[in-house]
């Protein structure tokens, strides 16, 4: 017998119950799998999960546990050792033990076995070993890639929305979630007029760009302001939800936490956003200077490998002190390893042959006919 607590979405999970057909299922709770999963192959299934998930499993027969956290860490977890020799794992560093002699961010991608007493990875794809890849550039296979994690992240019965800040990222995901909305689960639920929000100084460009976005696609627009005031009085908050002192992760989590705020007033809990991509296509001003395609790939791997320290541990707990749930379907397994399997010539910035930073992204969605985003 096998009990899981679970923090996070597994997508796929009503595919997975088609395989356990000897299983009963007490729940409709898509973290009800995971269980399942493990009485029937033991601590090999956690590559079938596809979503974000902290989990920790215990085997009742025999009181061993596992752990284990997802490909790239969208959702936090930690790990701490009593000096009595105790295991201790909280989603929140300040929910490990005071007497813990020791403790750590559990990393992503891995999974830790009580009865081994260590570490071991389970997300292994192709592009972790930084070796140069060499598919060549399909910009339609990048779009279907992209509108089919939106669309799994539309999984829900909760009212929901997208961050919209006006930049190339967050457009995606709203313009992809807003015509691909119709016959999901949250249309049945919440009908398919989409929400966005923006967040930003009084006269900020975002929320010039934002709104114009959000007018193209007809959505339901919620634009909220905040003085620097405002950001300074929630400094200290911020950094206890957050819990780090990197000060470029609490500059960024501050508006998102303000926002967050005005989301969860208005009853809304879950939101869809775009981290991911920079780190993805290459999209920071330092890489155009790569001097080659090899480096840019490699550097392609660090950020996204690092990507758990900042701006995944900034979206999920800038929101979830709120109680807002954040998406990122720029992480979705599926399309991190269509993205990362394509040559990285292609994504490097040339200006003479017309390619910017996220060319390879943009051309994915530069439909003549039906153009997913306004004219610049």
């Amino acid at each position: 017998m096998a009990n899981a607590n679970v923090n996070g979405e597994i997508y796929n999970h009503e595919e997975l119950r088609k395989r356990l057909v000897n299983h009963k299922f007490r729940t409709g709770s898509d973290c009800e799998i995971i269980a399942h999963l493990y009485e029937e192959y033991g601590d090999s299934f956690v590559d079938m999960l596809d979503g974000m998930f902290s989990f920790v499993l215990l085997d009742t027969r025999d009181s061993s546990f596992i752990a284990a956290r997802d490909a790239i860490g969208i959702t936090p977890l930690y790990i701490g050792w009593g000096l009595d020799g105790s295991v201790w794992i909280s989603s929140e560093m300040k929910g490990l033990n005071d007497d813990c002699e020791h403790f750590e961010v559990f990393p992503p991608g891995c999974l830790y076995s009580s009865k081994e007493g260590s570490y071991k990875r389970w997300y292994k794809p192709p592009w972790y070993s930084e070796a140069i890849p060499s598919v060549p550039y399909d910009p339609l296979a990048l779009r279907k890639a992209f509108e089919n994690a939106v669309i799994k992240r539309l999984m829900t019965d909760v009212p929901f929305g997208v961050l919209l800040s006006g930049g190339l990222d967050s457009s995606l995901v709203a313009a992809v979630t807003a015509r691909r909305l119709a016959g999901t689960k949250a249309a049945e639920h919440w009908g398919t007029q989409l929400h966005s929000f923006c967040v930003g100084l009084e006269g900020s460009p975002d929320l010039f760009a934002a709104r114009e976005v959000a007018d193209y696609l007809g959505t339901v627009h919620h634009e909220f302001h905040f003085t620097v005031q405002d950001g300074i009085d929630a400094i200290e908050d911020v950094i206890y939800h957050i819990e780090t002192y990197d000060v470029t992760t609490i500059r960024a989590s501050t508006p998102m936490f303000l926002m967050a705020r005005k989301i969860k007033s208005l009853g809304v809990k879950m939101v869809i956003s775009g981290e991911g991509s920079d780190e993805l296509f290459g999209g920071y001003l330092y890489f155009h200077k790569a001097p080659n395609k090899e480096e840019f790939h490699q550097e392609t791997c660090r950020k996204i490998k690092a990507l758990y320290q900042y701006d995944c541990l900034r979206a999920n707990k800038a929101t979830s002190a709120w109680g807002v749930e954040v998406r990122v379907p720029f992480l979705d397994k599926g399309f991190i390893n269509v993205a990362m399997s394509i040559d990285p010539e292609y994504k490097m910035i040339k200006p003479d042959l017309g390619r910017i930073e996220k060319w390879v992204l943009r051309k994915a969605f530069d439909d003549e006919e039906k153009p997913y985003l306004p004219k610049v």
